[in-house]
């Protein structure tokens, strides 16, 4: 009998709906849809076109010098036509090496400004949930299936808007 007041008294004393209050946040679609992500992402894109017709303009000239050469095959002795083959082989080997170090530049902005965002999204996620008492915040792709209401997403990027419009560069 003592076991069963004692079992009684446990259940009162700690309430059985003291559940964690959970909810999920798409941070992709916060990236690309908020104020500050369409800034960055069309800052960068406008670095990607920049980067894109300066390699194409070279890229063309290089085509153009190697029908050039192949033209004068039979015309230029063995030679020559090795020299320009080697020197043309170079033009291009420095084209590849400069084309792949500003892609990887474009990459190190883009992840530089991601982090730049995060550090600003940081505390007004952490506002939201402590306003809301939200005990786990979940990113959505780690989600299957979840209620539409436990998504956050749309009003971090709200408060994020609020906050924050563009970034330096």
């Amino acid at each position: 009998m003592k076991k069963f007041y004692f079992f009684l008294l446990i259940l009162f004393l700690f309430p059985l709906n003291t559940f964690a209050k959970i909810a999920y946040i798409d941070l992709n679609l916060i990236l690309n849809n908020s104020d500050v992500g369409k800034f960055v992402n069309e800052h960068i894109d406008k670095i990607k076109k920049e980067n894109y017709l300066k390699y194409k303009e070279q890229e063309d000239k290089l085509i153009k010098k190697e029908k050039l050469l192949i033209s004068q095959k039979n015309i230029l002795n063995e030679e020559e036509f090795n020299k320009k083959i080697f020197v043309l082989t170079e033009e291009v080997k420095k084209y590849r090496l400069e084309k792949e170090d500003s892609i990887n530049k474009i990459n190190k902005i883009k992840v530089d400004y991601t982090k730049e965002i995060f550090k600003s999204l940081n505390p007004i996620i952490t506002n939201f949930v402590d306003s809301n008492s939200i005990s786990i915040v979940i990113p959505k792709k780690n989600i299957i299936v979840g209620k539409k209401n436990l998504d956050i997403t749309d009003q971090i990027i709200k408060l994020l808007n609020d906050n924050i419009k563009k970034i330096n560069f």
